[in-house]
């Protein structure tokens, strides 16, 4: 077990966050999280939180993934103290962080969100795993559905993926996988482009527009100057009729988009 003091940072805030949909609370304090092929619990009290699982691959692979290099506190203190909307959504979503997140998953959860909201894409996914994906089994958790490769996906019929609750969504999947399979679409290429030339490459798949494209850039590829665009920031972006600051924020739009998108959805950022 690893043990850590980390500010700026709430499991909780972070698994509604709506970036990641394999990660569910199992107890008042404790989170599980499928990620990178790997089972991780991990507990939180106040700044104190324990990650099950040896130093070794915390430092591998878990302080990556939770971006626990990345000084949050000094984004928060971009935001104009005068700015009363976005220091109150600052304060609402403090605990959140852009997650390094496989870029694969990425991609094909994001097309499932699309028109969709955050409890059906979860079950969608979790379908998904369960039709597609390798089962594995951790020591201490037990069995679990490994995320579907782009092989299996690209393999199965329009009808199966139907099955797992995708609708419409399906034949985007397929397709997509089906062009990472034969070449269409390089994964490896796109996680070394810039933001702008992986955005272009995104949007070339099947099924991605430029919202989804946008979500993708933001978790999958740590592009964390995207700043994706749903109706809930839609609402946000109403509320400086003079226009957003983004020039302030350049270079870490996405994270404070973060903090507005969960005070839309959690705070009472939509009901001021």
């Amino acid at each position: 077990m690893v043990e850590r003091e980390i500010p700026d940072f709430d499991l909780g805030q972070i698994s509604r966050s709506g970036q990641c949909f394999r990660m569910r609370q199992i107890s008042e304090d404790a989170y599980l999280l499928i990620a990178f092929g790997r089972c991780l619990e991990a507990e939180q009290r106040g700044e104190r939180v324990r990650f099950h699982c040896t130093e070794r691959e915390f430092e591998d692979v878990w302080r990556d993934y939770f971006d626990l290099d990345t000084d949050y506190g000094k984004i928060k203190r971009l935001v104009d103290p005068d700015d009363t909307y976005l220091q109150a959504a600052v304060r609402a979503g403090s605990g959140i962080r852009i997650l390094r997140q496989e870029l694969w998953e990425t991609i094909v959860t994001f097309i499932i969100s699309q028109r969709n909201n955050i409890p059906r894409i979860r079950k969608c996914v979790e379908a998904l795993c369960r039709a597609f994906g390798e089962k594995a089994v951790d020591p201490r958790e037990g069995p679990y559905d490994l995320f579907p490769t782009s092989k299996v996906l690209a393999e199965a019929s329009e009808e199966a993926l139907r099955a797992c609750g995708l609708g419409y969504r399906a034949p985007y999947i397929r397709r997509t996988a089906q062009m990472v399979e034969g070449g269409e679409a390089d994964l490896a290429a796109l996680s070394e482009m810039d933001h702008e030339e992986a955005r272009a490459g995104l949007l070339r798949l099947c099924g991605v527009g430029e919202k989804v494209a946008d979500c993708i850039s933001l978790f999958g590829l740590h592009h964390i100057g995207a700043f994706p665009v749903d109706t809930h920031i839609q609402d946000m972006l109403k509320r400086y009729p003079k226009g957003f600051p983004f020039e302030r924020y350049s270079g870490s739009a996405g994270i404070i988009q973060q903090y507005a998108f969960y005070y839309e959805l959690f705070g009472n950022g939509g009901s001021e």
